[in-house]
This record gives structure tokens, sequence and C-alpha cells, in this order.
């Protein structure tokens, strides 16, 4: 049997953020913006603070040592744009939206991404 690939990884520059961020703030989660006010971000927020619907993907929890797992999600209608890409989480210096727990740091949160391989489309695919 074939692993299922991650659809979406952290930097250990953004497990570090995270586990200072889970000290304030408590357990955390993703959700990927979709533009508007907040650009096409990662939002990090206390978990629970954003109301996930049923329109929402789960593309996976983002495992950090030392801390639970921090779920990432998107909209479907996202997700059908990104359903080809493997998304990393990243941090970078500068100021990101005030919705997310990190812009008091004066660091934000970034998507890195790739296309999927061949091998892990067929894969996530079911074929």
């Amino acid at each position: 049997m074939t692993d299922v690939p991650a659809r979406v990884a952290l930097t250990p520059k953004a497990a570090d953020l995270l586990r200072r961020l889970r000290a304030v703030h408590g357990p955390l989660m993703f959700h990927q913006s979709g533009g508007c006010c907040d650009g096409s971000s990662p939002m990090c927020y206390p978990d629970g603070d954003f109301k996930i619907g049923g329109v929402d993907v789960h593309l996976g929890d983002l495992q950090v040592e030392g801390i639970e797992p921090v779920s990432f999600w998107m909209s479907q209608s996202q997700f059908e744009y990104w359903k080809h890409t493997h998304l990393t989480v990243d941090v970078v210096k500068g100021r990101g939206s005030g919705f997310s727990v990190e812009a008091p740091e004066g660091v934000r949160f970034l998507i890195r991404s790739r296309l999927f391989t061949d091998a892990e489309s067929a894969v996530l695919n079911g074929s």
C-alpha cells in the first residue's frame, strides 16, 4: 500500500513560531484565506475562533513537536484551484493581517507551493 502524500506541511521556522504562539493563545488552527482583506495568506487562529463550515476542506493536521496537531482548512471553491499543489507553511519578516495571531510578532505566515508529482497525484486521486 502506498502512503497518501500530505497536502500541507510546514518549515522548521514556522513550527518554532507555532510553539511560541501556542504558549500564548492555546491550541491553534489555520484557514487559508481566499483573498479580499487578508490577501491569500494562511491565517492562524486560536482553535475554534474561525468557524469552519460545510464548504471548508480539511487539508490535514500539521504535526508540531511539543504541541497538539494544528488543523489546516480552506474553502471548497479554493481547494478546486489548489488541489494539485502541495502547500508548505513558512514564516517571513513583515507584518501580515491583523486577524492572524502572528501579526504582533513582526512576522507573517505565507504559503510556498509545488505541484504534486504524477505519482503523488495518482495516489491522491485513487488511480
